[in-house]
C-alpha cells in the first residue's frame, strides 16, 4: 500500500507510479466518508486540467462519489483550479475537487480539495481526510454508469468556463482594456487558461494555445527560466504593452513588461495593493507568505493597512481571507488573491486587474512600478532551486536548525526568523532564506537585495557556504 500524503497544496505524485486510478479512488473514498460524516446530502464539483489522463482520473473521482451517494457536478472539458473554486461557490457545493499538479513537471498529477467558500480546504480538515484514506477503495465504483447516475440525479454536467467568463464580465471593465491602446500577449504554457483567454480576447498574441498534456516537456511554472520564448517574443515584436503567463491550472501568474522583462509576484502584489487602495479606494488587511518581499511592510505602513505574514502555502492565506476583510493575499510563487473575488489564487484574474490598471491610467507597467518604488524603494528578488543529494539537503537543514550559519561569505547575519524555513537578515531590507520544498526533492534558496547584482552575489556566496 502506498502511503498518501497531502503537501502544501494537495496530494501530488508521478503518474502511473503512485498517481494511479486505484490511489485516486482511495483518496476519494476518504473524502466521501469525511463529507458524509459532516453533511447531509452533500454535493461536489469535480474537474481536471490539461494533464495526461485528467479525464480518466476525474471520471474515477466522480464515480467514487456517486457510488457513495454523493451528487457530482462534473465539469465539461479541462478547467482551471479557480473555475472549480468559483463553481463550488456559485453552485453551493460542499467541496470542489480538481485533478491537477499545478506547476509541477509533466510526469506529475495531483488532487486538490477546495472548500465551499471557494478556496483550499483548511489544513485540519485535509488532515482528517488523509487520516482515513483506506488501504483499498471499495470496488463498487467500477460499476457506476454515468447515464444511469445522471438519470437518478446523482450526476450533472456543468460548464465552468462559461460560468467563469460571466463572472469576469461582471467584475472587470473589459471594454476599457479592449478599447485602450494596449497590445497584449498571453502564454498559457499549454495550461487550462488557454480557452477562456481566447474567448475573452480573441485577438490577443497567444503562445502555446493548444492541448499538450506533456507541456512540450517543460514544467508549466510561470517563472522566467521557463518563459524565455515568451520574453523573446515580446522583445522581437517591440509593440507589446504587457505579457501575462499562467501555470498549468492557471492559478499562478507571471508577468512581462513591454521590454520583455520579467515582473515577479512581489512586484505584482505591491502593484495590486497600490491600485486597489489608491485608485479604487478599497481597504482591508494584507496577508502574505513568509518568503515575500519585506517591501510589503513599507507599502502597508504607507497606506496604514494591517499586515499578516504566514507560513508558505496558500491555505494559510485563505484561512485569513475567509474570516477577515483582506485586500490582497499573496505568495512568492505567483499565487495571489484579491478582494471581490474568491479566496483563491487566480493568475488570469490578477492579470486582468493589472491590465485594467494600465488601461484606466494610460500608464505603462514600468511607470506603475515606479509609482510603487516611490513608496517602497527599489529591490530585486531572486530564487535558486538546489537539486542536491538528500544527505546534503538534510545536513543544510540540520545546520539551519542548530544556528550554525553566522555568515554567508561576506554577509553577516544580524537576525534569523524561522516561521517557515530559515530567513537570515543582513539588514532590514536584505535577506537570504533557506527552505525545503513541500512537493519536490528540492532545497529552495531565496534572497532580496537593493539591486540585481547584490542579490546574485548573495546567492553565489550562499551556494559556496551551503555546499562546503
Amino acid at each position: 500500500m502506498t502511503k498518501i500524503k497531502f503537501g502544501t497544496d494537495g496530494w501530488r505524485a508521478i503518474i502511473a507510479q503512485d498517481f494511479t486510478v486505484e490511489n485516486v479512488a482511495r483518496v476519494t473514498e476518504a473524502t466521501s466518508k469525511w463529507l458524509l460524516a459532516s453533511h447531509k446530502n452533500p454535493t461536489v464539483v469535480v474537474g481536471h486540467d490539461c494533464r495526461f489522463a485528467g479525464e480518466l482520473f476525474a471520471a474515477t473521482t466522480a464515480k467514487v462519489f456517486i457510488a457513495n451517494g454523493i451528487k457530482v457536478l462534473l465539469a465539461k472539458g479541462f478547467v482551471s483550479t479557480p473555475m472549480i473554486s468559483l463553481g463550488a461557490v456559485k453552485y453551493k457545493t460542499n467541496l470542489g475537487i480538481i485533478l491537477t499538479a499545478s506547476h509541477n513537471p509533466p510526469s506529475y498529477n495531483g488532487y486538490k480539495i477546495k472548500a465551499h467558500y471557494g478556496g483550499p480546504l483548511g489544513p485540519d480538515e485535509v488532515q482528517q481526510v488523509e487520516d482515513i484514506i483506506p488501504e483499498a477503495a471499495n470496488q463498487n465504483y467500477l460499476s457506476v454508469n454515468f447515464s444511469e447516475a445522471e438519470a437518478k440525479g446523482l450526476l450533472e454536467y456543468v460548464d465552468l468556463e462559461d460560468l467563469y467568463i460571466k463572472h469576469v464580465e461582471a467584475n472587470f471593465d473589459l471594454q476599457a482594456i479592449r478599447n485602450s491602446n494596449l497590445v497584449l500577449a498571453y502564454d498559457s504554457m499549454y495550461g487550462a487558461g488557454q480557452r477562456v483567454m481566447s474567448k475573452l480576447f480573441p485577438n490577443i498574441h497567444h503562445l502555446h494555445n493548444d492541448h499538450n498534456p506533456g507541456f512540450h516537456g517543460q514544467a508549466p511554472e510561470p517563472i522566467h527560466k521557463n518563459l524565455l520564448e515568451f520574453s523573446n517574443f515580446i522583445k522581437e515584436k517591440k509593440n507589446i504593452s504587457c505579457g501575462l503567463a499562467t501555470d498549468g491550472d492557471a492559478d499562478r501568474i507571471g508577468l512581462y513588461d513591454n521590454e520583455g522583462n520579467f515582473v515577479d509576484s512581489h512586484h505584482i502584489i505591491l502593484l495590486l495593493i497600490h491600485y486597489l487602495k489608491k485608485y479604487k479606494g478599497q481597504t482591508g488587511k494584507v496577508a502574505t507568505a513568509f518568503s515575500t518581499t519585506v517591501k510589503i511592510n513599507n507599502i502597508c505602513k504607507h497606506y496604514n493597512l494591517p499586515l499578516d505574514v504566514v507560513k508558505i502555502g496558500f491555505k494559510y492565506i485563505c484561512g485569513i481571507m475567509v474570516n477577515e476583510d483582506v485586500l490582497v493575499g499573496g505568495e512568492e510563487s505567483g499565487g495571489i488573491a484579491i478582494k471581490g473575488h474568491i479566496p483563491e489564487r487566480d493568475g488570469i484574474w490578477m492579470g486582468l486587474t493589472i491590465w485594467e490598471f494600465m488601461a484606466k491610467t494610460g500608464k505603462s507597467l514600468k511607470e506603475l512600478i515606479q509609482e510603487v518604488y516611490d513608496i517602497t524603494g527599489t529591490f530585486w528578488f531572486e530564487r535558486y532551486d538546489m537539486h542536491i543529494d538528500e544527505s546534503i539537503k538534510q545536513k543544510v537543514l540540520s545546520n539551519c536548525k542548530n544556528n550554525t550559519y553566522k555568515t554567508f561569505g561576506k554577509y553577516s547575519v544580524s537576525r534569523v526568523d524561522d516561521l517557515d524555513g530559515y530567513k537570515y537578515f543582513f539588514d532590514d531590507n536584505t535577506w537570504l532564506m533557506i527552505r525545503a520544498s513541500g512537493t519536490e526533492p528540492v532545497l529552495r534558496v531565496y534572497t532580496e537585495a537593493a539591486t540585481k547584482e547584490k542579490a546574485f552575489d548573495i546567492l553565489a556566496d550562499a551556494k559556496n557556504v551551503l555546499l562546503s
